[in-house]
């Protein structure tokens, strides 16, 4: 009889022979089952992965034959009252295959064990970013959308084609708009959580500098926490002035 540390061994190749399946499944013992309950487990997770790959590059797939430099551009942090808004720009190659989804369906440690990974395969990789100031001038739509322009014009291999989450970037390129898109888009996906961790790594920079805000939890947005900050210590120069809850706080501090 095949022991079980055969079974392991014979489960843990490539391909699996459907004979070694049909004798763990005639196999009355309890570890016999354990590991082929673990074997169907693991085999459905990695259809389901792959089928959400399917679906995410969809878009992708349907353009690169026309356009193989395809650039997925996405923002993080337009809703917050502090910190700029951070845009990315990713180009992926035809075969990359990360389980990339919408940052925000993500916990930050998948998203931090996927940065490097996204960095480190994609063609080309750039950054935009609005701070408050700019913001404040432009408003936070055409801050945005200036942003997203600048993370395109600095990529190091020109896109020939743009899919975006919901906006228009502001470049002579042909570009699709996506709703949802960070969640139906695998180069949206990517570009979402690139411009997440790195927004986020700002903030946890800016809580140092800007103590008494709790920006290190709050990235910026207007929890109780921060806006008993405001109240106690007025606004600093990442605050958005254009957003009325700032602009209070800082008519209330004597601050504007």
């Amino acid at each position: 009889m095949t022991t079980l540390s055969e079974f392991k061994v014979l489960l843990a190749q490539p391909v699996v022979a459907e004979a070694t399946l049909t004798a763990l499944r005639a196999d009355t013992r309890i570890g016999a089952q354990r590991l082929l309950a673990q074997y169907e487990r693991h085999q459905a997770a990695a259809a389901a992965s792959a089928l959400a790959l399917q679906y995410r590059s969809r878009y992708e797939r349907e353009l690169w034959p026309r356009y193989p430099h395809i650039a997925g551009i996405d923002e993080v942090g337009r809703g917050p009252l502090a910190g700029p808004v951070v845009t990315a720009a990713v180009i992926l190659p035809h075969d990359f295959a990360l389980p990339v989804n919408d940052s925000k369906q993500l916990t930050a440690h998948a998203r931090t064990l996927l940065f490097p990974q996204i960095v480190s395969q994609a063609v080309a990789v750039s950054l935009g970013v609005a701070d408050a100031q700019m913001i404040d001038r432009e408003n936070i739509y055409h801050a945005t959308e200036l942003a997203m322009a600048t993370a395109v014009q600095h990529l190091r291999v020109r896109p020939d084609y743009l899919l975006v989450d919901a906006m228009t970037v502001p470049v002579p390129l042909p570009q699709r708009k996506l709703i949802k898109g960070d969640a139906n888009s695998l180069s949206i996906a990517a570009a979402s959580i690139v411009a997440k961790v790195v927004r986020d790594r700002l903030m946890v920079m800016y809580d140092q500098i800007y103590p008494g805000y709790d920006l290190c939890d709050n990235m910026g947005y207007g929890t109780a926490r921060h806006l008993a900050g405001l109240d106690a210590l007025g606004i600093t120069p990442i605050h958005r002035l254009s957003f009325s809850p700032v602009r209070e706080a800082a008519t209330r501090a004597g601050q504007h």
